[in-house]
């Protein structure tokens, strides 16, 4: 198992814009990618314009798949002007 860690920023005045495109990649994710077993999109009321990524994958190179999915690309391109920080952080399953 493979788990990726997301953090991204925007401007909550944006979140209007942002989250629905959020979610449509995260269930595109889910639905068309056999190698992701989840994908958890996280808010806190207390840290507004900020969102928590969890996600599994088979391994690293289903995560790589990902990146390259046109759906992900979409979504990358969609929120670049949005996103005000990124924090993605990798980890290789290492005992269940």
């Amino acid at each position: 198992m493979f788990a990726v860690v997301v953090t991204l920023n925007f401007d909550p005045a944006n979140e209007a814009e942002f989250m629905p495109l959020m979610l449509q990649n995260a269930q595109a994710t889910l639905h068309d990618e056999p190698g992701c077993r989840q994908f958890d999109v996280c808010t806190d009321d207390t840290r507004p314009g900020e969102v928590f990524l969890y996600e599994t994958y088979d391994d690293a190179d289903a995560f790589d798949v990902h990146l390259q999915t046109p759906h992900f690309k979409r979504f990358d391109a969609a929120v670049t002007h949005l996103v005000t920080g990124r924090d993605v952080r990798t980890f290789a399953q290492v005992q269940s």
